[in-house]
């Protein structure tokens, strides 16, 4: 399995993650980790903005 994007790499949600306030209308996050796929098979990415991470997955984003 290969990720497509790189640690320190800028992407944009496809979708908004839940409304609570923790990322603050984010628009662009940045990948701090690249994670295992999960059980489909499909890469996995923890994201940030600001302070919060978030975890994706590789179809949930774009650059």
């Amino acid at each position: 399995m290969s990720h497509l994007y790189k640690v320190g790499q800028r992407v944009r949600l496809l979708r908004a993650p839940v409304p609570d306030g923790r990322f603050g209308g984010a628009e662009s996050y940045e990948i701090v980790r690249l994670m295992p796929a999960d059980q489909t098979g499909e890469a996995s990415y923890r994201v940030k903005a600001g302070t919060s991470e978030l975890a994706v997955r590789e179809s949930e984003i774009q650059s």
